[in-house]
C-alpha cells in the first residue's frame, strides 16, 4: 500500500486541501493517525507507553475496560462479576462468543494463563497487582468462569484490570522459542481478540492493524473503514501540514503553537479535555543538594508556575494536590506553592545553602520543546535566589536510566504521569518506596509516616474509611515538597470532521487513543 504519497516531511505553512488522509484499500477506507512516539513492542506482558497501549487495546481485549468522562470501568470479556463481602475473592462470568483472531475461543484458561505470565514476567503493568495475586490464587471454575483469590484485600482490584489484555496460549506455544515464552515473537506479533489484527510492523516507520469484520463485541461504528495505519512523523510541524495537506486524518501531540494553528483550520476538530496526566518536576531527595527540605520548599516557590499556562497556550491547569482532578478522593491543598519570592529566600536561608551558590541539573526530554522552556523558566526563576540551572536534554531511555537510582538521578527531572486507574491508590503508591527507580519514582521520597498510611488504605474496601486517610496522605506529601506539583495538561488532539466514533476519557493518556469506534463519515 502506498500511503499518501507519504507523509509531508516540510515543517512549512500549510493550507487545507479538500483531499482527505484516509486510503482505499480494496474498496475499504483506511484511517491514518500520525504519531510521534514509536510501538517499540506489543507484548502486553512487557511494557507499556501511550503509543503501546493503543496498539495493545485495538489488537487485545482485556476482562473489563474504560469508558467515558468520568472513566467508568464496563463489562468486556468478562460480562458480570462479584466479589466476597472481605474483598478477597472476585469471580469473573465470561461472555461466550469471544474469540481471539484465529477462531479459537477465549476460555477462562486462556485467562489464567495471561495472568500468570504477565506476573512471572514482573514486567509492564505486573506491579499493579503483584503484592496482592499470586498464580496459585488464579483458579478455573469452568470454561467461562474465573475466581481470583487476592492474598489481601484491595480496593483498586477492578480498577486495574483494563491493562490486563488476554492472550491465546495456543498462539505463544506455538511460538516460543528457547523457552522465552513468546517474548520474540509477541515483539511484533499479536495474540489476541481485539477489535483489530495485526497487518504490518514497521519498525521506525508504521504500524497497521486491519479490522476484524466478525469482532465478537461488534463493530461500534467502525465499519466504514478496513483498518486504520498509525504512522510515525517526528517532526510537530510536519504532523501539522500533514493534517492540513490531507496526508493525516488525526494527529497526536501537536506543540501547543501548532496546535493553536490547527484548531482554526476549517475541516478540523480537536479534543482538548482535560486528563489524568500530571507534569511536576521531580526532586532528587536523596541527592546533594534536594535531599534538603527548605532547598525544595524555596526553588517551589521561586517558580513561575502561570507560566505552564501560558506554554500551553490555557490547554492546562494547575495542580492543587499531588492527585490529579479525576482522582477519586482527590482534595485541594491549601497550602501548595504558588511563586512568592519572599517566601523562597526564607526557605533558602534555613537551608544548607542559605547564599544559593550552587547548580542543579535539570533533566528533560531531548526534543520536547514544551519541557526545554520549561527548564529556561526555571533558570530565570531561580537567579532570584543565585541558584543556576543547567539544562540537560537526554532521550527518554536514558532519563528512565539515570532516574533508576538516587546516585545517578538528576536534581530535577521533568515528568509527566499519567495513573493507570481512578483509584487513590494508582497516585499515592508513586510516592511509596517500592516505586523508587521507575520514572515517576525519581524522587525517591521516603516518610515512613506517609508509606504507613498508602499501605493501611490500600487494603481498606470501604470507601468511607479510605477517605480521610487520603486527604490525609495529599497534604502530608504537599508538605514533603518531593516536587513541584506543576500542571495537568489537557490532551491536544485533532482530527478531521469527517472522523467519527472519537471517544474521550481522561484514564488514556494525552496521546493515547481507542481505535475501537472509530470511522470515517460523510
Amino acid at each position: 500500500m502506498c500511503l499518501a504519497a507519504g507523509l509531508l516531511l516540510s515543517g512549512g505553512t500549510a493550507g487545507m486541501q479538500e483531499a482527505a488522509a484516509f486510503e482505499r484499500v480494496n474498496g475499504e477506507k483506511i484511517l491514518v493517525v500520525a504519531g510521534r512516539q514509536p510501538v517499540d513492542t506489543l507484548d502486553p506482558s512487557i511494557k507499556y507507553n501511550a503509543s503501546i497501549r493503543m496498539m495493545q487495546q485495538a489488537l487485545y481485549d482485556g476482562l473489563v475496560k474504560y469508558q467515558g468522562s468520568p472513566a467508568e470501568i464496563v463489562p468486556w470479556l468478562a460480562e458480570s462479576w462479584d466479589k466476597s463481602e472481605d474483598g478477597k475473592v472476585w469471580t469473573f462470568s465470561l461472555v461466550k462468543n469471544a474469540t481471539f483472531h484465529n477462531g479459537d475461543p477465549v476460555t477462562a484458561a486462556a485467562v489464567k494463563f495471561s495472568f500468570e505470565r504477565t506476573l512471572g514476567l514482573k514486567k509492564g503493568p505486573s506491579w499493579m497487582l503483584a503484592d496482592f495475586l499470586k498464580p496459585e490464587g488464579i483458579e478455573v471454575v469452568d470454561d467461562h468462569t474465573l475466581r481470583f483469590t487476592l492474598e489481601k484485600p484491595y480496593a483498586a482490584f477492578l480498577s486495574f484490570l483494563p491493562w490486563w489484555y488476554v492472550m491465546n496460549p495456543a498462539q505463544i506455544a506455538a511460538n516460543e522459542v528457547d523457552g522465552d515464552q513468546g517474548q520474540k515473537w509477541l515483539t511484533t506479533n499479536a495474540a489476541g481478540s481485539g477489535p483489530y489484527k495485526l497487518k504490518r510492523f514497521e519498525q521506525g516507520r508504521l504500524y497497521e492493524v486491519e479490522r476484524v469484520k466478525d469482532y465478537w463485541k461488534g463493530a461500534s461504528g467502525s465499519e466504514s473503514i478496513g483498518g486504520i495505519v498509525y504512522k510515525l512523523v517526528r517532526e510537530t510541524s510536519a504532523q501539522r501540514a500533514a493534517l492540513l495537506r490531507g496526508e493525516a486524518d488525526i494527529v497526536l501531540n501537536l506543540s501547543p503553537d501548532e496546535f493553536e494553528q490547527v484548531k482554526k483550520a476549517k475541516g478540523v476538530k480537536t479534543s482538548t479535555d482535560p486528563a489524568l496526566t500530571s507534569f511536576g518536576l521531580k526532586f532528587n531527595t536523596q541527592g546533594k543538594y534536594m535531599s534538603d527540605k527548605n532547598l525544595r520548599k524555596a526553588v517551589a516557590y521561586a517558580f513561575d508556575y502561570d507560566s505552564l499556562i501560558a506554554l500551553f497556550n490555557n490547554n492546562a491547569v494547575l495542580q492543587t494536590s499531588p492527585f490529579t482532578d479525576a482522582v477519586k478522593g482527590k482534595i485541594s491543598v491549601a497550602d501548595i506553592p504558588r511563586q512568592d519570592l519572599e517566601k523562597a529566600k526564607q526557605y533558602l536561608a534555613k537551608s544548607n545553602w542559605p547564599d544559593g551558590g550552587i547548580e542543579l541539573e535539570y533533566v528533560f526530554v531531548q526534543g520536547f520543546e514544551a519541557t526545554r522552556q520549561i527548564g529556561l523558566v526555571l533558570m530565570d526563576t531561580l537567579k532570584g535566589l543565585n541558584i543556576k540551572v543547567k539544562l540537560v536534554p537526554l532521550t527518554w531511555p536514558n532519563i528512565v536510566a539515570r532516574g533508576s537510582k538516587p546516585e545517578t538521578a538528576a536534581d530535577i527531572t521533568a515528568i509527566f504521569t499519567t495513573p493507570v486507574s481512578v483509584d487513590p491508590d494508582a497516585v499515592a503508591y508513586q510516592y511509596h518506596p517500592k516505586s523508587w527507580g521507575q520514572y515517576y519514582g525519581t524522587h525517591f521520597y521516603d516518610n515512613p509516616k506517609v508509606k504507613g498510611l498508602i499501605e493501611k488504605a490500600r487494603y481498606m474496601t470501604d470507601w468511607q474509611q479510605r477517605a480521610p486517610i487520603y486527604a490525609d496522605i495529599q497534604k502530608m506529601i504537599v508538605e514533603d515538597q518531593p516536587e513541584i506539583f506543576g500542571m495537568m495538561r489537557n490532551r491536544m488532539v485533532a482530527y478531521r470532521d469527517y472522523v467519527t466514533g472519537f471517544q474521550y476519557s481522561p484514564v488514556r493518556m494525552t496521546t493515547e487513543i481507542d481505535f475501537y469506534g472509530l470511522g470515517i463519515g460523510e
